[in-house]
């Protein structure tokens, strides 16, 4: 084979590669950072968007949202961010990394989970206050432990938690492995529990009830297909997963 042959196959060679990067290789990803509540909905919800956009993989990003908002202003690449309090979102926007208005889409309430057959008798908010009851919160920079401090101080029943979770998943988990008698999360994740605890609702979850706000990022590596992902979560597919999950409106 000639000198100018080779050479000219070997540039056939790269152009091949580099069409194949740009259309066929590796997938376009959305970053999307969401609160830990949201982890079974926007599983759902990413899938969906998947299937709607092929080429495109959706990396859910589940925490603390306080802990992603920090991850946000510190610079990591997400494309959206979803969190469990609009106060969270606060953070973010007043760093002028929100991509316009915040979009509130999801409420969500407070309930106790106990371990399947409720051991202690759990009956009410106030119990949890009971020295033989050993009960998990969510830290209080933590919209879940934010909203057990506003129902604490309308109550006037003062808890004394054996640890303070970065998440509610994480309080969850401390339920379901019986290294806890009670804890404080959402409905929807006593819903997404599947059995593994129990949840016993109270009236004064009303005093707090939290609104999850969804907004694309300004500094968002893939800023078309975030705020396409906003308005599926905004649009009928998404209320209907997130009320699967146990959600209200906002």
């Amino acid at each position: 084979m000639g000198t100018r042959l080779r050479v000219l196959l070997a540039g056939v060679g790269v152009a091949l590669l580099a069409g194949c990067g740009a259309d066929g290789g590796a997938p376009r990803v959305l970053n999307v950072f969401a609160a830990a509540s949201l982890t079974d909905a926007f599983t759902a919800v990413g899938a969906r968007f998947e299937a709607d956009n092929p080429g495109v993989e959706v990396r859910l990003n589940s925490a603390g949202s306080s802990d992603l908002a920090q991850q946000i202003v510190n610079g990591a690449p997400a494309d959206v961010f979803a969190a469990a309090n609009e106060s969270t979102m606060k953070t973010v926007a007043d760093a002028g990394l929100v991509d316009g208005q915040p979009t509130v889409f999801a409420t969500n309430v407070l309930q106790i989970a106990t371990p399947p057959g409720n051991p202690k008798g759990v009956a009410s908010f106030a119990d949890l206050a009971r020295p033989d009851v050993a009960v998990v919160v969510c830290a209080p920079q933590v919209p879940c432990g934010a909203a057990t401090e506003r129902i604490e101080q309308a109550t006037g029943v003062a808890l004394s938690p054996v640890s303070e979770e970065p998440d509610v998943r994480s309080v969850l988990g401390k339920v379901s492995t019986g290294d806890a008698d009670a804890g404080l999360v959402y409905v929807t994740d006593v819903r997404s529990a599947r059995g593994s605890v129990e949840g016993v609702s109270f009236p004064e979850s009303d005093r707090a009830v939290n609104s999850y706000p969804i907004a694309a990022l300004t500094d968002a590596p893939e800023p078309e297909l975030a705020r396409s992902f906003v308005e599926l979560v905004t649009g009928e597919f998404g209320r209907e997963a997130l009320e699967d999950a146990g959600f209200g409106a906002p």
